[in-house]
């Protein structure tokens, strides 16, 4: 099994050939292409304002309750909704390297911000990127451009072996303050990280970046992150070099892992249903392409009801 996303699997997603029984040409283009489509950009159109009717406007969008409420017919105005910004922000941190099931993190990380990233050009949003955590490369910001440059680019780092040790580095708030940069008013951004953390502080920072932009939780789990088999009495070394010896025989301390791992998603959860923010997990331990149609389809309904 690679260590590192392989940047040739990731310009060959465009043309995914293994999933849902699609043909090569019709995964993207078609299936999740035109989830993405439907779920992200919606009829094609976005609010503008309301103003007072005038001869030859289309009555089918009268905005009767202001019209009520003042006794003069009014219209709700909507321009075509044209390029959107895409700011992909990929974990890249040391803790990327690790998965016990079907691949590592740092792997369906790049794989998902692929995807995304090659649905949002094909429909010519304007798509960037942003890897973050890397202890040796710091912040690597792509700005979000018209064409795909600055997506090969950030597959390209993705792909680029990271820092394999050293303390990992919590910047997610600098990071996303980082993405923000140069970004026009109603952008998305994806979060694709390692969640599984505390969110004293996190609240705020989406709360913020909610207000101009529409955002999208992609947490990348894996099921050692809630689980450990029994396997006796285990050294496990962090990601700083430092060495800790667990006994994995104890039920007891298992279960407590597993309750402060649900306590801690389940705490994510609030924030993300508070805010607004919709929350696509994915596990190392799942085909990515099924996930996020899976997601994106939920979401289509969910927007229906």
């Amino acid at each position: 099994m690679s260590l590192y996303p392989s940047l040739d699997d990731l310009l060959e997603l465009r043309h995914a050939t293994h999933t849902l029984g699609l043909s090569s040409h019709h995964l993207v283009n078609s299936s999740f292409g035109g989830l993405y489509a439907s779920v992200f950009r919606g009829s094609g159109v976005n609010f503008e304002e309301v103003r007072e009717y005038r001869e030859g406007d289309d009555i089918r969008n009268m905005d009767w309750k202001v019209t009520a409420r003042t006794n003069k017919p009014h219209l709700k105005v909507y321009r075509e909704e044209r390029e959107r910004g895409v700011m992909l922000c990929v974990d890249k941190g040391p803790h990327m390297g690790f998965g016990t099931r079907g691949t590592f993190k740092n792997i369906q990380a790049a794989r998902a911000a692929a995807l995304i990233g090659w649905a949002a050009s094909r429909i010519h949003d304007r798509v960037g990127g942003l890897a973050f955590g890397d202890p040796e490369a710091g912040l690597q910001h792509f700005r979000s451009l018209r064409g795909r440059q600055s997506l090969w680019r950030l597959l390209r780092t993705l792909a680029a072996p990271g820092a394999a040790s050293g303390r990992s580095l919590d910047c997610l708030a600098g990071a996303l303050q980082r993405a923000t940069v140069g970004l026009t008013s109603g952008s998305l951004v994806f979060i694709i990280a390692d969640l599984n953390r505390e969110v004293l502080g996190l609240e705020l920072i989406l709360g913020n970046l909610i207000q101009r932009h529409t955002v999208v939780l992609i947490p990348v789990d894996d099921p050692a992150d809630w689980e450990i088999p029994d396997m006796g009495r285990i050294t496990f070394s962090g990601t700083d070099g430092e060495l800790v010896e667990i006994d994995t025989g104890d039920a007891a301390a298992r279960s407590g892992y597993r309750a402060a791992w649900e306590a801690r998603r389940t705490a994510l959860l609030s924030v993300a249903h508070r805010l607004g923010i919709f929350f696509l997990p994915v596990r190392t331990d799942d085909d990515i392409h099924k996930t996020l149609i899976r997601g994106l389809e939920e979401r289509a309904r969910w927007r229906t009801l």
